[in-house]
C-alpha cells in the first residue's frame, strides 16, 4: 500500500505542470510577485491534454490529496482510497483509461499527439504492473501519520486560496471518519494489513520503517494542529481530538502487532526492485549502474583531493585531506536566524547574476522563494527539496525551496542527534541552491508551465531520472562560477550521487550491509550522521531504487551534451541547448535524445 501511494504521489506531483487552460485552480497572487508570460498552447497540446483527462482522473480517484494540491477541481475534501480491493480497483480503472487511449490512437493523426498517447499508455501499463507486484509480493503497510499530514499540508499553505483552505476540515473529518459515509483511515489501514498479514508468502514491512513511523507519529499530529491553528480553521476541535485518539491507537497497534513481526532484512524481492528501477527511469541493470557509479566515485574523490589543499590555503585551514577540509568548513555554522537570509540575499542573487552573465539559460521573472522546513515537514521529507506551487492558472505564486534542519528519525531519547550540519554553513549553500532552485528544479518546473508543455510530457512522462538528472546537470553548469569552497562542496554532493548509485542497488542486492554503507556516507562522503541515516532509509524502505536516478539522469544529459557539441562544433550554443531541454518537459532520455538529434541539431546547423 505504501509504495502504491508513493507511486501515485510521484506521478501526480507534476500535475501542476499541465496546461493551465484545461484545469482550473483558485489563484492568489502573492504580494510583490511578478508573473512571467505564459505561451499560448499549440492546438496539438490542447488536444493531447483533452485525451489525457480519463487517465488523469482515474489516477486522481486513488490519490485525491495530490490531485487537489495541484489544482484538479473536486478533490479538496477527499482522501486516499484504502478501502477493500483498492489495488484491484486501481488496475481496473487504469485498464479502462488505457482502452480509451488506444481508441484515440486509432483515429489520431497528429504525430505529436500520437507520441503523447504512447507515453500515456506506457504510464498506465507501469501503474498496472506496479500494483500487481505489490499485491503479489507485499503486505500493505501505511504510515498514516505521514499520509494525513501531507494531505492537510496540501491545502493549508499560503499559496492556496482561503476558500479552498476551508476544505481542510472536511478532509480531516474524512480521515477520522466523522464525515458521513467515511471510515477512519487508521481503521482502513489496519484492515488492509491484517487481511494479508497471515500470508507467509508475502513480505512484511521493515522494522526500520515501522520504527520511523512510530518516532514521527506525534510530530505529524502536532504539525497538523499547528497548521489548523496557523490558518484559523474553525470548528476543528472534534476532528483534531479524534485524530489524536486514533493516531495513538494506531501507534499502539503498530507497536504491538506490526513491529514484532517486521523484517530485519531490508532487501526488496528482486522482481519488485527491478520494477522500482524501471519506474524511476533507470533502464540499465543494477550491476552496470554500480560499475559506472564506482568509476564516477573514484574520479570525483580524486578531483576533490586535488582541490582540497587550495581551499584550505584560501580559508587558512590546517588540513589537506578533503574530508578534513569539509569538516573544518562545517565548523562555522550559520546561526539559525541567519540561514534564510544567507540563502536569499547572498547565494540566490549571485547565482542568478552568474546565470545571466554566462548565458547558461533563460531566467523567469518570478522571484525564487526559500524557507526552512517545520518539524513535521522534516519528518515527512528530511532531505532538502523543492515544493512546487499550484502552477495551474498561476498568477504569480512561487515554488518553494524547502530546507530541513534535521532528521527527526535520528533523534535520540535525549532529544539530540537529529540536527544536520550539511547545509547550514556558507560553502554548503551554493550547489544545493543550484539544484533545488535556479537553474535546477525551480527553473525546470516554472519553465514547463510557462512554455506550454503537454500533460503527457510532464505528468505521464515524469520519472526521477528526468527530473533529478536535470537538477544535477544544473549543479554542474554552475560549479565554475561558485566560490572555491563552494566548488568543493559541489563535488562532495556529486560524490554523494555516485555513492547513491552504488549503495542503493548494493543494499537491495545484498552486496553490502547497512553499517558499511553508512561508513561510506559518513567517512568518504563526509555527511553528518542524521543525513547519512536519511540516505540509508531512502535506499532501503522510503524510496528504494530512486537514489540512483540522479547520477544516471545526469550522465545521460552530459553524454547527449557532448554528442551535440561534437555534431555542431562552433555552432553549439549552450543557452539554446539548455532552453531546448527545458522546452521538452520531462521526456525520458531516449526520447529527449531523439528530439535533440532530429530537431535541435538540424535547426542550429541552419542558423547563420
Amino acid at each position: 500500500m505504501r509504495r502504491l501511494l508513493l507511486s501515485s504521489a510521484c506521478a501526480l506531483a507534476c500535475l501542476a505542470l499541465a496546461a493551465p487552460d484545461l484545469l482550473a485552480a483558485d489563484a492568489k497572487k502573492p504580494e510583490g510577485a511578478t508573473a512571467s508570460p505564459v505561451r499560448p498552447n499549440p492546438a496539438w497540446v490542447k488536444r493531447s491534454n483533452e485525451v489525457a483527462q480519463p487517465l488523469l482522473r482515474a489516477q486522481a480517484e486513488f490519490a485525491p490529496e495530490f490531485a487537489s494540491f495541484f489544482g484538479l477541481p473536486g478533490y479538496d475534501d477527499r482522501v486516499a482510497d484504502l478501502k477493500p480491493n483498492n489495488g484491484e480497483r486501481l488496475r481496473t480503472a487504469m485498464r479502462g483509461a488505457k482502452e480509451t487511449l488506444e481508441k484515440d490512437l486509432e483515429t489520431e493523426e497528429n504525430p505529436n499527439v500520437r507520441q503523447d498517447i504512447g507515453i500515456m499508455i506506457g504510464a498506465a501499463d507501469r501503474q498496472i504492473e506496479g500494483s500487481e507486484l505489490n499485491d503479489k509480493l507485499m503486505v500493505p503497510f501505511a504510515d498514516v501519520g505521514q499520509l494525513v499530514f501531507q494531505g492537510e499540508q496540501g491545502l493549508l499553505q499560503d499559496q492556496v486560496a482561503p476558500e479552498r483552505r476551508a476544505h481542510a476540515l472536511a478532509r480531516l473529518e474524512a480521515y477520522v471518519g466523522l464525515k458521513p459515509g467515511t471510515t477512519p483511515i487508521t481503521t482502513l489501514a489496519r484492515q488492509r494489513y491484517e487481511e494479508r498479514a497471515s500470508n507467509t508468502a508475502l513480505v512484511k514491512p521493515t522494522r526500520l520503517e515501522v520504527e520511523q513511523a512510530l518516532r514521527n507519529a506525534e510530530t505529524y499530529t502536532q504539525g497538523i494542529r499547528d497548521l489548523f491553528g496557523k490558518y484559523k480553521i474553525e470548528g476543528s476541535d472534534a476532528a483534531l481530538a479524534a485524530l489524536d485518539k486514533q493516531m495513538k491507537e494506531y501507534a499502539d497497534w503498530m507497536r504491538g502487532t506490526v513491529l514484532p513481526s517486521a523484517r530485519t532484512d531490508t532487501r526488496l524481492p528482486p522482481e519488485l526492485y527491478a520494477f522500482q528501477l524501471k519506474q524511476v527511469g533507470i533502464d540499465i541493470t543494477p550491476q552496470e549502474l554500480i560499475q559506472r557509479a564506482e568509476l564516477e566515485f573514484m574520479e570525483t574523490r580524486a578531483t576533490m583531493q586535488q582541490l582540497a589543499p587550495l581551499v584550505a590555503r584560501a580559508k587558512g585551514l590546517h588540513a589537506e585531506d578533503y574530508r578534513e577540509v569539509i569538516h573544518e568548513l562545517k565548523k562555522k555554522q550559520l546561526d539559525k536566524s541567519s540561514i534564510e537570509n544567507y540563502y536569499r540575499k547572498t547565494v540566490m542573487p549571485e547565482l542568478e547574476k552568474q546565470i545571466a552573465a554566462h548565458r547558461v539559460v533563460d531566467l523567469p521573472n518570478r522571484p525564487m522563494v526559500m524557507r526552512l522546513a517545520s518539524p513535521a515537514e522534516s519528518a515527512s521529507q528530511p532531505a532538502p527539496h523543492f515544493l512546487p506551487a499550484p502552477l495551474i492558472g498561476n498568477s504569480g505564486q512561487q515554488g518553494q525551496f524547502v530546507l530541513p534542519l534535521g532528521n527527526p528519525a535520528s533523534e535520540g531519547k535525549d532529544g539530540k542527534g537529529a540536527a544536520y550540519d550539511d547545509f547550514t554553513y556558507e560553502a554548503g549553500g551554493w550547489t544545493l541552491t543550484a539544484h533545488e532552485g535556479r537553474p535546477g528544479h525551480e527553473l525546470q518546473f516554472t519553465a514547463m508551465v510557462e512554455r506550454g508543455v503537454s500533460l503527457a510530457r510532464t505528468l505521464f512522462a515524469f520519472n526521477s531520472v528526468n527530473v533529478e538528472g536535470w537538477a544535477l546537470y544544473a549543479e554542474a553548469e554552475m560549479v565554475p562560477y561558485e566560490p572555491l569552497d563552494g566548488q568543493l562542496i559541489a563535488l562532495q554532493l556529486r560524490l554523494l550521487r555516485a555513492a547513491r548509485a552504488m549503495l542503493d542497488p548494493m543494499l537491495n542486492l545484498g552486496l553490502i550491509d547497512r553499517e558499511r554503507a553508512g561508513q561510506v556516507l559518513t567517512q568518504d562522503v563526509a555527511l553528518s550522521e542524521p543525513m547519512a541515516r536519511q540516505e540509508l532509509d531512502r535506499y532501503t524502505f522510503n524510496m528504494p531504487g530512486q537514489a540512483g536516478a540522479y547520477f544516471y539522469g545526469y550522465s545521460r544529459i552530459m553524454q547527449l551534451r557532448m554528442e551535440t557539441e561534437l555534431a555542431l562544433g562552433a555552432k553549439f550554443d549552450r543557452m539554446a541547448y539548455n532552453n531546448f531541454l527545458l522546452d521538452q518537459g520531462l521526456l525520458p532520455p531516449d526520447q529527449l535524445a531523439k528530439a535533440v538529434r532530429e530537431v535541435f541539431v538540424p535547426a542550429q546547423r541552419t542558423k547563420k
